[in-house]
């Protein structure tokens, strides 16, 4: 109740997200079922305003129920992989103008070095910040997610900032290591990525092909890149962007897209594209980089169960390929373990390989779980 997505969820008239899977209370028993399905890594995020509820005031109780979680992951034999900053600020971080000032910098690494100086003995594997383009896009781009503040000018301060916060956090995090005496971690960003298709191969479409993939998927890799603030590159794929524009205007190049039916394709239930060879696309744009790779999330919203698994098989096979291609893919985390809020979307989605019941909470493992569970067991996926 502390996080800014709460008042706007309230303001903005979107469904309370609650208690909804209670993760919070019930995380032993989830990771029992990780357990069960042959998972031997597991990303989690940590929820800043319960660390900070109050500028300057630090939470040592919050702080020691994610220790106690990473510990419950280890001696279960999976690895945690760690997100500090998943798209939510603290109420009192977005009143002071959040990621739109500078300030907001110094604020994200003292919350960071409070964290890290706690989790680091039972962590190897972080993630600073979850999907920057998709926040930045939504929150002020778009104007879709708090705090709704649609400007070109603080999009592109929420832009730079996110981008400092990550190189600033990546060396302060390193520096932590090194003074606690532990061995150097393994410290990245989840990056957003889509396939960018164009509709056709006419002059306008070709260029806007070019300038997004850019802009949206290299552009910020480019940048921590060349900063050396990346030791892998974690990857969250989903779908592609079928490019239509209809005229030169920077607009339509960098946003306009195919609404004629043209190269259809089955879609999941919030309607983005189902398309697995856009996988292996995107894995091999990261080869330049030289990097091991974690696919840090990837996966589908639907109620049909058969349409999860072949979701999951489809692009587990294009992964296959992109390593064949030499693509160094050292992990794969489908994305969700369990039914889940959905941010803007609410509870309606369905992407989880456990199915949740909200009102008794019971946890029921869907066949498509199963059937993962025996890859991660044997490693083979069958033709």
């Amino acid at each position: 109740m502390n996080a800014d997505w709460w008042p706007w969820e309230i303001k903005a008239g979107k469904e309370n997200s609650g208690l909804a899977c209670r993760h919070f209370e019930f995380y032993e028993q989830d990771f029992d079922l990780v357990k069960s399905l042959n998972h031997n890594a597991h990303r989690l995020s940590i929820e800043w305003s319960r660390i900070e509820p109050k500028e300057g005031e630090f939470s040592k109780e919050a702080l020691q129920h994610y220790i106690n979680v990473l510990q419950t992951l280890r001696v279960r034999g999976i690895e945690p992989m760690v997100t500090l900053h998943h798209f939510t600020n603290p109420i009192w971080f977005a009143d002071s103008g959040g990621w739109i000032k500078p300030a907001g910098i110094k604020r994200f690494l003292r919350y960071c070095d409070f964290v890290v100086r706690g989790l680091a003995p039972h962590v190897h594997w972080l993630f600073t910040i979850n999907e920057p383009s998709v926040y930045y896009s939504h929150a002020f781009l778009w104007g879709m997610w708090p705090p709704q503040a649609k400007s070109f000018f603080k999009t592109k301060a929420v832009h730079d900032h996110l981008n400092e916060a990550h190189i600033e956090a990546y060396r302060l995090i390193h520096q932590i290591y090194k003074d606690l005496n532990l061995a150097s971690p393994a410290v990245s960003i989840a990056h957003h990525m889509q396939a960018i298709v164009g509709c056709d191969q006419s002059l306008k479409n070709r260029l806007a092909v070019t300038l997004r993939k850019q802009l949206y998927n290299l552009e910020i890799l480019d940048h921590l890149s060349r900063n050396k603030t990346l030791d892998f590159i974690g990857l969250n794929y989903y779908s592609r962007n079928l490019v239509h524009a209809h005229s030169w205007w920077i607009g339509n190049l960098l946003m306009e897209t195919c609404k004629d039916g043209h190269h259809s394709c089955k879609k999941n239930s919030l309607g983005w594209d189902i398309y697995p060879q856009g996988l292996c696309e995107v894995l091999g744009y990261l080869k330049k980089y030289n990097l091991p790779v974690i696919i840090s999330e990837n996966g589908i919203c639907t109620t049909d169960d058969t349409e999860r698994w072949d979701y999951i098989q489809s692009h587990l096979k294009n992964v296959h390929l992109a390593m064949s291609e030499g693509v160094n893919v050292i992990g794969y985390l489908y994305w969700s373990l369990m039914d889940n809020f959905e941010w803007a979307q609410g509870f309606g989605p369905r992407f989880g390989l456990i199915d949740i019941d909200y009102k008794t909470q019971q946890r029921t493992i869907r066949d498509s779980a199963k059937k993962f569970a025996q890859v991660c067991r044997t490693g083979v996926l069958e033709a």
